[in-house]
């Protein structure tokens, strides 16, 4: 339950901060946050990442749907007794379903956070986004604990010292 707890949480705080830019900013409205580093930026994306795919609404409602029944399924299966792959999911779930609401309703998504690293102007992006981009991170986490685990396991057992 605490898994979809993070999931909501990402989904309010997303749907939040998208309706502050849409209700406070004018499209393409930008403040400093950070002189050459962060800024607030109203922008919209009717693609995916960097737009690709633009306009293609339908293939993104069907992959998302599919993202987010296997998810919850990774969830109820394999997140138990697992703290991080369960935030993980969490924070990738709430992320999916918040960037699905814009394309359901907005029929564009509402990105706003603006950087530039290292003097690259990063594409613009949103709170979904970042839940994604984390939740992925913290997953290929569990996966490699998960490989060191097993890889210490049948080194145990080939040196004879794994209890039985």
């Amino acid at each position: 339950m605490f898994f979809y707890i993070i999931a909501l949480f990402v989904i309010a705080l997303d749907q939040f901060t998208k309706w502050l830019i849409i209700k406070n900013f004018e499209l393409g409205e930008s403040v400093k946050v950070i002189e050459d580093f962060l800024y607030i930026t109203s922008h919209r994306n009717r693609g995916a990442a960097w737009g690709i795919l633009e306009g293609q609404m339908w293939f993104f409602y069907v992959i998302t749907v599919i993202v987010i029944i296997g998810i919850v399924y990774y969830i109820q299966k394999a997140a138990k007794g697992k703290w991080l792959l369960g935030v993980s999911l969490g924070l990738m779930l709430g992320g999916a379903i918040g960037n699905f609401i814009d394309r359901l309703y907005r029929k564009e998504v509402v990105d706003f956070i603006n950087t530039y690293i290292f003097g690259y102007d990063f594409p613009v992006f949103n709170i979904a986004d970042s839940a994604l981009v984390i939740g992925v991170a913290m997953l290929m986490g569990q996966m490699l604990l998960e490989e060191r685990e097993t890889k210490k396991e049948k080194s145990h057992g080939e040196n004879g010292t794994h209890n039985s």
